[in-house]
């Protein structure tokens, strides 16, 4: 059986999506360590030049939401979609409000809440109002019995853990708002993902490549300026 490739490194949340899915589905892969690269070799795996990209046997696939939808609907491993043509379509709809009104508005400010650098502050006002209204478009429409879109863990909550804990840290540090104080199922939700072996694994990968990441984006702004 062709294996298929997982091009990203282990501090992009996108990559760490991927990543999981592949995990928790059960599915042969392998790992090839790829930083964001604008060279004619990558655009042409990555028109944009961005990780994650799932290699096939067929050719290269970019876009984390894509990639999930092509691990599901090639029908290998663990269902992390619900077969019911409804059901799946709220676990899309949840997938798509967290990343439009949750992961996005935080991503504007990771270069101040994480990197250190500077935020333009209409960037900032924008992005705070958005990850207000984000986290309660989540309250409104996750159910969290216990996962967030029922009573089994689906890709809403892999996008979910790689989407929330980092917009509650931009928050906190960008804000000074507790963005789920309002929303003590989600922190809970939070802490059983966790616990996920696959997640902790993962999460470990992350954790040891972050500060080398920080400093070289650091240095490639200084150098920039």
């Amino acid at each position: 059986m062709t294996v298929l490739k997982l091009h990203g490194f282990p501090v992009s949340n996108y990559t760490n999506m991927v990543h999981l899915a592949l995990m928790e589905k059960g599915v042969r892969f392998e790992y090839v360590l790829t930083y964001p690269d604008q060279s004619p070799a990558f655009l042409a795996k990555s028109p944009r030049g961005k990780v994650p990209v799932l290699e096939t046997p067929q050719g290269y696939i970019n876009e984390a939401s894509v990639i999930l939808e092509y691990l599901e609907e090639r029908g290998e491993g663990k269902a992390l979609l619900p077969a019911d043509p409804f059901l799946k379509a709220q676990v899309r709809v949840l997938m798509k409000e967290i990343e439009l009104y949750i992961e996005l508005p935080a991503r504007a400010c990771f270069g101040e809440a994480i990197f250190g650098l500077t935020v333009p502050e209409a960037i900032k006002a924008r992005a705070r109002d958005d990850l207000v209204f984000g986290f309660a478009t989540l309250k409104r429409h996750g159910k969290f019995a216990p996962y967030v879109a029922g009573d089994s863990l689906t890709l809403a909550d892999i996008v979910f853990l790689h989407s929330v804990d980092l917009a509650a840290q931009v928050g906190q540090r960008q804000f000074g708002l507790d963005l789920l104080a309002d929303l003590p199922a989600a922190r809970v939700l939070l802490k059983r993902l966790g616990e996920n072996p696959n997640a902790q694994a993962i999460a470990r990968q992350r954790d040891a490549a972050t500060p080398a990441f920080i400093a070289a984006v650091r240095t490639r702004y200084q150098k920039a300026k």
